[in-house]
């Protein structure tokens, strides 16, 4: 009898391979190289081979898979096609078919990665115990995804949750977001954001601040200030939470979640953004909505892999 699975956590520089056993639990994992060469062409050759490899290692065979999960770095139908992925140079094909056939027939399922991992840390991170959540991942950009009653919600074409494209800026000095439209979440809210934001503050006012010693201005310098109570950072941090706590209010009146699970390298100022966060929530948040919890993520950069599982042994 089948007894494992594959969550495979495709994104645009690696690959994460995780083995798990049918209780959810990783064994083993490994990174390859995202060869994005030729269109992609070698990418999901490349997975079978280091799925391949990993079997025989175990003295395993596809006979023992119940099956493999994939997140995709781009929207997947609910019949398992996405619709493109330009970071990886892929159009449109049906993923779960072609991988199924290139391992000999195994069960496959596809995702987009961040509903995915939001999946993950519903099933083993910092959403467990809840059936109802709303991942925000905080990094280069602004990621999300949402698990209504344990399962995703993908939206008619797999693109649901894109949290970091909810226009949340409006005005003239908007900034023109990756996506080609202005105003966007993650204009203000991303680890690249807040850096620009802060730039323009220094380059406005004179207040003093520790950050002007700054050669290289990180994220991390201007939480670390802010915690030190630098009133440039946190002003810098004052925008973000705002424009962060404000829109999930409004995801919280359309999805009303149990638990708003925030993950992404700018989850790691903890308590202190939360709590940022948490009061403007509670500002805008209609009132049948503000009984919800904040968590941090805690799966970190495998939530994609537990997530990519997850959709298998569902």
């Amino acid at each position: 009898m089948a007894e494992y699975c594959f969550g495979v956590d495709l994104g645009g520089t690696t690959v994460k391979i995780g083995l798990f056993t049918s209780e959810g639990k990783l064994i083993d994992s490994q990174e390859i190289p995202t060869r994005k060469e030729d269109e992609g062409s070698h990418i999901l050759s490349d997975i079978c081979e280091a799925i391949d490899a990993k079997l025989v290692d175990r003295k395993m065979t596809r006979d023992d898979l119940i099956g493999v999960g994939i997140g995709i770095p781009g929207p997947i139908t609910k019949d398992g096609s996405v619709l493109g992925c330009v970071n990886l140079g892929w159009g449109i094909f049906n993923v779960e078919e072609k991988l199924s056939q290139m391992l000999g027939g195994v069960k496959v399922k596809a995702g987009n990665d961040a509903n995915v991992a939001a999946l993950g840390e519903t099933w083993q991170g910092g959403g467990r115990g809840f059936e109802d959540i709303v991942l925000v991942t905080l990094g280069t950009g602004v990621g999300g995804g949402i698990i209504i009653g344990g399962k995703i919600i993908p939206g008619s074409n797999g693109a649901a949750g894109e949290i970091g494209h909810i226009p949340a800026v409006v005005g003239r000095d908007a900034e023109v977001c990756g996506c080609g439209k202005k105003g966007c979440l993650e204009t203000v809210a991303s680890a690249t954001g807040i850096v620009r934001e802060t730039k323009k503050l220094l380059a406005k006012s004179e207040d003093d601040s520790s950050l002007r010693k700054k050669k290289e201005l990180t994220c991390k310098d201007i939480f670390d200030a802010a915690k030190e109570g630098d009133k440039l950072a946190l002003k810098a941090v004052d925008k973000l939470t705002f424009a962060l706590g404000k829109s999930i209010a409004g995801i919280a009146a359309v999805t009303n979640p149990q638990v708003i699970v925030i993950g992404g390298g700018v989850s790691k100022a903890g308590k202190f953004l939360l709590d940022k966060i948490e009061e403007y929530f509670n500002e805008y948040a209609f009132h049948a909505t503000k009984n919800v919890k904040f968590a941090l993520a805690t799966l970190g950069n495998d939530a994609g892999m537990y997530g990519a599982a997850a959709l298998i042994l569902d």
